[in-house]
């Protein structure tokens, strides 16, 4: 039997980690890699998405719901290129992703040779954890053994370079000999616990305090049940960064919900308030909607030694796991007596979803945008996966769902790329088949790449066991986020040269795939269409034309904000009497509730 060709054996060293499914678009730059994926059945499974990116781009959401490593492939030059945004998109969000990429002919490089490009430059920043190019076959098991186990224990982007030539070698393994190095299978991370005294020292510090609050990322999501019994003993609130809201369900009543521009005013009060702050899992990065420096003591507990002691002055900076700290942490700790903190947080928290649901009821034509996410809350299945695009959509998935016990969700949150929504999305449905999944996205992110990556549901729908993943969009015909940005912090009215959009018809795109499309145009459907999406035999397109005068208040709005609003909108802002009229409304829904207390 012949030996198979580096291509091949590159494919086989992917199964034997486990990869079954790789993100990826064809290139004469991988062409043996393609053909590798022929001669092997398909194992793993070529997932061809329409771009690049949004292949980079679903092996992230792969990642982030399976807790996997995600691999892409890519074609050399222009292919390699379209990957970048979708790493950095790992990166940012500390999340394991391996690329593949292809690379013109040993013999012609440094010759200008058709789409050379310095792949190694080009990777540098966004793979600096590892990138590296295979020139020989006795490297590659080595170096891909190094790209995955650096992907998975340092949670970032990797990449391995494989010019053409060197796929179409017979492989040949690393010999017993000097300079040859060989490799091995699997990774066994440990659990950190940090040592005793670390310990001992931010149990003291949180049973002194007497208003404790605590701040919970994605790093908290395997520790559950250990952030409810810690919350449980200091009569804290918990509030969630955005990659956390799906750390912690939003039905406990002590959860107070998002933190920041798009956060809830509990978790700002409880922040403004607090004499004792404990950070698990979490990068946040604004520090105005922290402690005022002073004000409260603090314990921070991260697994990475890189994000360890940011944002705020903690006195006890521990690097640890989560769960593992926080069990070594319980004994420690000492019930509560006065629980009157707790109790004035659940209060709040109990009047903000009041609000919320007062919001989303608030008339406008021809639908407001609130009432879309508000509606779901209701519905919404307890094996859920979310997903939400950059932008306008990120204001109302991070206030008005409520998510329960089993609901997964996420967003692009540090680089917040538009457009990460819909292949997030099928990211996911490969990772869980068998659960729903809904996409939020603007009508600018599904003009950006959203509607190309519909025929790539198109194409594969039929082989998910549960045919269920919705995409709502807010068609608004507006860049509706910068457009708010241009007029609360620059003064600037909107100017419909960059911020308007083309109308364009998102049910009839997905009918024409045959695909559910379902328009909504009137506040009373939005239930019904709910109901008949998430009943639904097939992927389904929500179309909502949402009003977009409603603004995305923050949690507290401060004054410079509210001028330059107010100054954009003396300046001639076509939407003027929209932005007051629907303003005044919405804003007066956080008073009204609190006269029924």
């Amino acid at each position: 039997m012949a030996s198979p060709t580096v291509g091949e054996y590159l494919l086989d060293r992917l199964r034997q980690w486990g990869v079954d499914k790789v993100f990826a678009y064809p290139g004469d730059g991988i062409n043996a890699i393609v053909a590798a994926f022929g001669k092997a059945g398909n194992q793993p499974k070529f997932i061809q998405a329409r771009h690049e990116e949004m292949s980079a781009l679903e092996a992230v959401g792969y990642a982030k719901f399976t807790g996997k490593v995600g691999v892409c492939i890519a074609t050399s030059g222009p292919g390699a290129i379209h990957l970048l945004n979708g790493l950095y998109d790992a990166k940012l969000d500390h999340v394991p992703v391996v690329a593949i990429v292809g690379q013109t002919a040993r013999t012609a490089l440094g010759g200008s040779f058709q789409q050379e490009v310095d792949l190694l430059t080009l990777f540098k920043d966004v793979a600096s954890d590892y990138v590296h190019m295979v020139t020989v076959p006795e490297q590659l098991p080595n170096v891909l053994d190094r790209a995955i186990r650096i992907a998975v224990s340092r949670r970032a982007p990797t990449a391995i370079i494989i010019p053409t030539d060197v796929q179409e070698l017979e492989y040949s393994p690393p010999t017993h000999a000097l300079k040859m190095v060989p490799s091995s299978l699997g990774i066994r991370p440990p659990d950190i616990r940090p040592d005793d005294e670390a310990i001992q020292g931010a149990a003291d510090l949180l049973n002194e305090g007497k208003k404790v609050a605590i701040l919970i990322g994605h790093g908290a999501r395997g520790a559950a049940a250990e952030v409810r019994e810690v919350a449980d003993l200091l009569g804290a609130g918990v509030a969630k960064a955005l990659l956390g809201k799906d750390s912690l369900p939003d039905d406990l009543p002590y959860v107070t919900g998002s933190i920041g521009l798009l956060g809830t005013r509990p978790s700002y009060e409880m922040m403004r308030d607090c004499d004792t702050l404990l950070t698990i899992g979490s990068s946040f990065p604004y520090p105005q909607f922290m402690p005022k420096e002073g004000q409260a003591r603090g314990v921070q507990i991260d697994i990475d030694p890189a994000m360890i002691g940011l944002r705020y002055p903690y006195e006890f900076n521990i690097v640890g796991d989560a769960a593992v700290t926080l069990q070594a942490m319980i004994p420690l700790l000492r019930r509560k007596d006065d629980l009157s903190w707790r109790e004035d947080l659940e209060t709040k928290i109990s009047r903000w979803w009041k609000t919320m649901s007062s919001e989303a009821a608030v008339e406008a034509s021809p639908v407001n945008p609130m009432r879309l996410f508000s509606e779901l809350s209701d519905r919404l299945p307890e094996n859920a996966i979310i997903t939400a695009d950059s932008g306008s959509s990120a204001n109302w998935y991070a206030r008005q769902l409520k998510f329960r016990s089993g609901t997964r969700g996420s967003i692009s949150g540090t680089l917040a790329t538009m457009g990460c929504a819909v292949p997030y999305a099928i990211g996911a449905k490969f990772g869980y088949p068998d659960r729903p999944v809904i996409a939020f996205a603007g009508d600018g992110a599904m003009q950006m790449n959203g509607l190309a990556e519909l025929i790539t549901v198109q194409r594969y729908w039929q082989e998910w066991p549960d045919p269920r993943l919705i995409v709502a969009v807010l068609h608004n015909n507006d860049l509706n986020h910068v457009t708010w940005e241009l007029r609360a912090m620059g003064g600037a009215p909107a100017f419909p040269e960059s911020q308007s959009l083309p109308d364009v018809d998102y049910a009839a795109f997905a009918a024409s795939l045959g695909l559910e499309g379902i328009t909504v145009t009137t506040p009373d459907n939005v239930g019904e269409a709910w109901e008949k999406a998430l009943t639904a035999d097939r992927p389904v397109v929500l179309d909502v034309h949402t009003n977009p005068d409603i603004p995305p208040i923050p949690p507290h709005t401060t004054l410079e904000q509210a001028l330059n609003t107010a100054q954009a909108l003396a300046k001639g802002d076509p939407s003027t009497w929209g932005v007051i009229k629907e303003g005044v409304k919405t804003k007066a829904q956080e008073l009204l509730p609190n006269k029924e207390d």
